[in-house]
């Protein structure tokens, strides 16, 4: 950061001036240093985490494209830098995370509104920090609020190496769900293993549904999470048990399915935005999830990481790479 001789501050921040591929993220040395307006808190960034969704939204592929240019990103952990009127649960100082930025989270200082932002416990640091916003708050909203996931239930988390998949295998065991989770690289089935599931199966295997299906004695899944349904919607249809609930939480692409797949077990297809969430429905979810720290089942797994003006590389890698193991993390 630096200061202008007007007194305005300057800080560096990621840009996008026009959507496209990863190289339209560029880093700027000359964005001024938002102010907290009524009830925004001004955080200075340690850290930031790097989701899917921002590369759709980057490439103008998502259905909320924000003005631009623009600052991607809602995963910032840092420090509290000054509160703005009618904050009164946070103060300058507080280690914070956040699950929304109104300016964005890919910069040195962003704004997020107050009940976007939550403290951060001692015993994690700021780059786990960054790896708990959106994977943590979707696969509660998935588990939950739109899959009513209950203990004894058996799910699959189809893509469990990533950052959603990570929070996805530990809340379902903390739920005394019965945890199974796919990988595409032995190190992301070990991963998965160590973060909560009971079994854990290669999805670039032949034949890896047969064994989840003999997993569950030819049962099927109450309730899968699925990060890429353009690939796995149709078998995950057929892999359902009576009453079973498919959660859309990634989606790169259309797919065909026979909706005959539905029909005779009353199965269900549910999309799963974390920006449809409501205040009190992400309160519930601030709430589990603190808990879940403060218990210590909470333990967000930082994968690759990125100096703060490599993002475009992130941007590639969280698409392209074989296989996801934990969250990406960009360090500023």
């Amino acid at each position: 950061m630096r200061k202008l001789r007007t007194g305005t501050r300057m800080m560096r921040a990621i840009r996008v001036s026009e959507f496209g591929a990863p190289s339209v993220l560029k880093l700027c040395s000359d964005v001024k240093v938002p102010q907290a307006g009524h009830r925004q808190v001004l955080i200075r960034v340690h850290a930031c985490g790097v989701n899917p969704v921002e590369t759709y939204i980057r490439a103008g592929m998502f259905a909320r494209r924000p003005n631009l240019p623009y600052t991607p990103g809602d995963d910032a952990a840092g420090v509290v830098e000054a509160v703005g009127e009618g904050v009164a649960a946070l103060k300058a100082g507080d280690r914070v995370f956040t699950t929304a930025t109104e300016t964005g989270a890919y910069a040195e200082f962003t704004i997020a509104a107050e009940d976007s932002v939550h403290k951060l416990p001692d015993v994690l640091d700021f780059k786990q920090g960054a790896a708990i916003g959106v994977p943590y708050f979707t696969a509660h909203r998935a588990l939950i609020h739109k899959g009513c996931a209950k203990a004894g239930q058996t799910v699959l988390i189809h893509g469990a190496s990533g950052g959603v998949g990570v929070a996805a295998c530990q809340l379902s065991r903390a739920l005394g769900l019965r945890v199974l989770g796919t990988a595409g690289t032995p190190e992301g089935m070990k991963l998965v293993l160590n973060n909560g599931a009971h079994l854990a199966f290669n999805h670039r295997e032949k034949g890896y549904i047969d064994k989840i299906m003999e997993a569950t004695d030819g049962k099927g899944i109450d309730v899968i999470v699925e990060m890429l349904s353009n690939v796995n919607l149709s078998k995950d249809l057929q892999m359902l048990a009576y009453g079973g609930r498919v959660m859309i939480v990634g989606c790169r692409g259309p797919i065909e399915i026979n909706p005959r797949d539905t029909m005779f077990k009353e199965s269900s297809i549910t999309g799963v935005s974390l920006f449809s969430a409501t205040p009190e429905e992400k309160q519930e979810s601030a709430a589990f999830l603190y808990a879940g720290m403060e218990a210590g089942w909470l333990r967000p797994v930082v994968g690759s990481q990125y100096p703060f003006d490599n993002a475009a590389q992130a941007h590639h890698d969280i698409i392209e790479s074989p296989g996801a193991t934990g969250k990406i993390v960009l360090t500023i």
